[in-house]
């Protein structure tokens, strides 16, 4: 399985959408938490102290940007080789289908895995300095984001993880559909559409049941630092839901690869 990450690798590298995507998912994801840290002032509030603002997850924000890149780069993985016919060269040298497909998800797990680390850790320094700048101080009770802190700590690695499962997630799509477009369509309305479906359910019983099976809602959870009991569900489990969606989405799209034709 190695030498089919590897082999996976050498047809990736040389594709410029490929670096293109892992620098957009570690840009858009400093930018927008940068953006958002930017908007907030401890002078806005009745006292600095007073504003009950859980900086690690507003440090974080820009992951839900930043998975986007996540998204097209697991999809265009797969849609590409069967949109252009290589799938058939794929499967050429490597016939043994499952150690192809696992050669894939080794390979896209690791450079989302390296890629998010780097804009998780680039998010939480950029929003120390931001916030420091803006009144978010330890003298108003709030101390410096550091990836040491216990709270924080599981903040930053969780949201690395939920960035690899939407990786995975994506993959199983693709494989599924074998379509780019359709797989960037199911995947962005699962990820956008439905939480904002699921706000629009005036009932709050059946708003928080909702919101406990919605894909990125529950799987960001993980950013919670404060005020846990407020959560709709808590992070781990939030987590463990997206992880559910994903390994669906493999068993689907691993069935798919395995029985159909190419």
């Amino acid at each position: 399985m190695r030498n089919a990450a590897l082999a996976e690798w050498t047809k990736l590298r040389s594709v410029r959408s490929t670096g293109w995507l892992l620098c957009a998912l570690v840009v858009a994801t400093v930018a927008v938490s940068v953006l958002t840290t930017s908007a907030m002032h401890a002078s806005a509030c009745a006292t600095p102290a007073g504003c009950f603002e859980d900086t690690t997850k507003d440090s974080l924000t820009g992951v839900r940007v930043g998975q986007i890149a996540v998204v097209l780069l697991a999809v265009s993985m797969i849609g590409n080789e069967y949109g252009t016919g290589m799938i058939h060269t794929s499967l050429t040298a490597l016939p043994r289908r499952i150690v192809l497909l696992g050669g894939k998800a080794m390979l896209l797990v690791a450079m989302v895995a390296a890629a998010g680390t780097v804009g998780v850790l680039g998010s939480l320094w950029a929003g120390r300095a931001v916030l420091d700048g803006n009144g978010f101080t330890p003298e108003h009770g709030y101390p410096g984001l550091s990836a040491t802190d216990g709270p924080t700590l599981r903040a930053a690695g969780g949201t690395v993880l939920y960035l690899v499962l939407i990786a995975l997630l994506a993959m199983g799509v693709a494989f599924v559909l074998r379509d780019t477009t359709g797989a960037v369509a199911v995947l962005l309305t699962l990820l956008y559409i439905l939480p904002l479906l699921v706000q629009a359910i005036a009932d709050p019983d059946w708003h928080r049941r909702l919101e406990r099976i919605t894909p990125m809602t529950a799987g960001l959870a993980i950013q919670t630092t404060r005020d846990l009991n407020h959560l709709p569900i808590a992070p781990w489990p939030g987590l463990t839901v997206l992880a559910g969606y994903a390994a669906l989405a493999l068993a689907l799209g691993t069935w798919r690869f395995l029985r159909r034709d190419a």
